[in-house]
């Protein structure tokens, strides 16, 4: 697999086409709805809501796309985990948010915690959901906002599940130029710039230009300053309120981290470092690291249908069955 490219961002369309491919059979079995859960300016920001036919309650999973918070888009769930999800008894809310640089981190969290609250006052109403039985899992910069769930909105949610994220955003790995990427072709400046500053919410999965301009964060160490508008350099105490590893309490809620050991776009490290946060404040927590594993780990090599990948895929339902009872 050619890591450069799973790390830029290419990895969240290679996912959705792997798990694009109907239910057994060929058979659609559950239903997908589209709701707008909120509207800034003229950017209506939206949610799809998966569920399995009939009338009973069930808990739910707050989906969180990733892509370095610069790309991606709800469309993005991987097809065979979805499917997983379902037959487990959830429904899956797979959400958009604003992306950076345009909104900041900020904004960005606030789309979360605006999902979030949506997700509880109107999913019981719009679509069967228990409130009080929500968890929230992502994948990278995805796996980042879950873990901000766990302490920027309430009520907690009852689980958290975060595949390569990170819990820290102004360490050296963002702020500092990057070896691994600097391995490849320099990115102009003008050819960066010119890739952002559209629509700060996609409705087409296709071609994905704005990778460019986060190769060219990472081949700076800009990504900091860009996503969240701060210098980590002159102004490190300002990422205090956006980096999960720093706000830790004994609340915080139980937390499963699965990592790859060979991760080349968000270091291992990073995953090892939150794990350590959760047990200094005794918060139930288990980190799974995965041996040789790479960004996107988990649909890699036959998603669901590699062995090794569905045995991890069983533990994170048996992490959510125990704590959405």
């Amino acid at each position: 697999m050619n890591r450069g490219i799973v790390a830029l961002g290419a990895s969240i369309l290679a996912a959705w086409i792997l798990g694009g491919q109907p239910a057994k059979g060929g058979e659609v079995r559950y239903s997908k709805q589209t709701y707008t859960y909120k509207t800034v300016g003229d950017c209506k920001i939206k949610a799809d809501v998966y569920r399995m036919p009939g009338e009973e309650v069930r808990p739910a999973i707050l989906w969180i796309h990733g892509g370095a918070l610069i790309m991606g888009q709800r469309g993005f769930v991987p097809r065979d985990q979805l499917a997983r999800y379902l037959d487990a008894g959830f429904t899956l809310v797979s959400i958009d948010y604003r992306l950076a640089p345009e909104t900041k981190v900020k904004g960005i969290i606030e789309d979360l915690q605006h999902a979030y609250a949506w997700l509880r006052s109107q999913g019981p109403r719009l679509f069967k959901i228990d409130p009080d039985r929500i968890a929230v899992i992502g994948h990278s910069a995805g796996g980042y906002l879950t873990l901000m769930a766990g302490f920027c909105v309430k009520p907690r949610p009852k689980a958290l599940v975060a595949f390569y994220g990170y819990g820290d955003i102004a360490g050296k790995w963002y702020s500092r130029p990057d070896p691994f990427y600097c391995k490849r072709p320099a990115v102009p400046k003008e050819e960066a710039y010119k890739a952002v500053g559209g629509p700060v919410v996609s409705e087409v999965i296709g071609p994905n230009t704005r990778r460019l301009f986060y190769l060219y964060c990472r081949q700076q160490g800009l990504w900091p300053r860009e996503v969240a508008g701060f210098d980590p350099h002159t102004e490190p105490r300002a990422f205090d309120p956006y980096c999960p590893e720093r706000n830790v309490t004994r609340d915080y809620p139980p937390t499963l981290l699965l990592h790859g050991d060979r991760d080349t776009d968000v270091p291992y490290k990073l995953s090892v470092q939150m794990a350590d946060a959760l047990k200094k404040q005794g918060v139930e927590h288990k980190l799974i690291t995965v041996k040789n594993g790479g960004h996107g780990f988990d649909w890699a090599n036959g998603g669901l249908r590699n062995p090794a990948n569905a045995e991890r895929f069983e533990r994170v339902l048996e992490f959510l069955k125990q704590h959405t009872k």
